[in-house]
Formats: C-alpha cells, sequence, structure tokens
C-alpha cells in the first residue's frame, strides 16, 4: 500500500517527505482554501517534493471546462493527476482525457456503481470516501473492502485510493483489504509511528544503557 499525504501545507508535506514515508498527495478545493493560497501556488511546490502523483482538482461541472482545467494543470508538472468528481459531465470527461493520456482521480465515490463507472470511463484512481459513509451511518471500510474485491473480480486496472480517513483503525482495515493506495491527514498519518510500548520499551532500553555505565 502506497502512503498519500490528503493535505495542501506545503509545510507539512516537507516534514514527511524528508521521512521517505510518502509517496504522493492528494488536495481538494476544501484543502487549498484551508492552505490560505491558491492552487496555482501550492501544486508546483507540492510537485517537486514527492516523487509520485499528486491530486489537483477542477473546479468546473461541466465537460468542456473540465478538459480545459485538466490539460491546464497537467502542464505544471508530469507528476499532476487531475481530480475530477463522480458526475455524468465527469465520466465524460474522464474518457477524453483518457484518451489523452491524461491520468484522472474520480474522487467523491460511495458505491460500488460509481466506482465501476469512473474505471469503465478510464480512470486512472478511484477515490471512494470512508469517513463521509460512516457519517451517514454506513460502512466505509467495508465499502473499500468489496470494492478491492470487485476490482480484483474483474482486473481493473484502476488504483483505489482509500480517501476520508480519520483514524488509525481506518488506516489499519483499508491495509488489510490490500488498498492500493490510502491518502491520509497529517494529524493521523503522525499518530501512526506512536506506540506507547515503543516508548516504554526505549525508556527501559535508555535506563538500562545508563545503569551500565555505572558498573
Amino acid at each position: 500500500m502506497k502512503i498519500f499525504m490528503d493535505t495542501a501545507n506545503v509545510e507539512e508535506i516537507k516534514e514527511f517527505a524528508d521521512q521517505g514515508i510518502v509517496y504522493g498527495v492528494t488536495t481538494n478545493p476544501s484543502l487549498i482554501a484551508k492552505s490560505g493560497r491558491t492552487q496555482a501556488e501550492v501544486i508546483p511546490e507540492i510537485c517537486k517534493l514527492v516523487p509520485g502523483p499528486v491530486s489537483a482538482e477542477v473546479i468546473s461541472q461541466d465537460c468542456e471546462g473540465m478538459v480545459r482545467e485538466a490539460r491546464e494543470l497537467v502542464r505544471i508538472a508530469d507528476n499532476v493527476v487531475v481530480k475530477i468528481p463522480c458526475i455524468p459531465e465527469g465520466l465524460k470527461a474522464i474518457k477524453i482525457l483518457s484518451a489523452e493520456g491524461i491520468r484522472t482521480n474520480c474522487t467523491l465515490i460511495f458505491s460500488l456503481g460509481q466506482a465501476m463507472l469512473a474505471a469503465r470511463a478510464g480512470a486512472t484512481y478511484v477515490s471512494p470516501f470512508i469517513g463521509r459513509l460512516d457519517d451517514i451511518g454506513e460502512d466505509g471500510c467495508a465499502f473499500v473492502e468489496n470494492l478491492v474485491r470487485v476490482f480484483r473480480t474483474y482486473g481493473l486496472p484502476t488504483q483505489i485510493i482509500a480517501a476520508s480517513i480519520r483514524s488509525q483503525e481506518h488506516v489499519d482495515r483499508v491495509m488489510l483489504a490490500g488498498v492500493d493506495i490510502a491518502t491520509i491527514p497529517t494529524k493521523v498519518l503522525a499518530g501512526l509511528v506512536h506506540h506507547d510500548l515503543t516508548d516504554k520499551g526505549l525508556a527501559k532500553f535508555m535506563e538500562d544503557y545508563r545503569n551500565s555505565l555505572k558498573k
């Protein structure tokens, strides 16, 4: 499973990129707005920090507008992937862009049917939203498990990016499901490395080392 960061905060990305654990980044209009900067300012910087895909989302909701924005976005860097919502106009745009060799990430996926349509339209990635499904009383991780099974059954090349991750449990479950990618918010990603037993074990090692010097 590849690890992406779900943020538009360049400083946060730098920190984790230096650890060598982050392969790509996903952004959306909400994350861009939260950064206090524009997409035109942020995306080029992010593309220089990570080796893998950087998802930048279109704003248009019609096919023509999406395609036009997509062609502009991919000029920023070779690793830009165009994020397109799973709506009828979006599927049309994905088909056109796929034929042009432009990679797409079909976002706001909440059903197996949506994911299948996006894959058949030619999407490079699909992004099922776990947390938002949990919000309406469904099991978002179970949905991802089923999606992985369906894509493998039909041999679809489209990769699954588990999105809207909110906890370490989400990360653990999508990892066990065999998802291709998990895009993880900074707070959750930072928490993955910590464990009480690690802290206690390290403290014990240090204590024993200091005691050995006294002998």
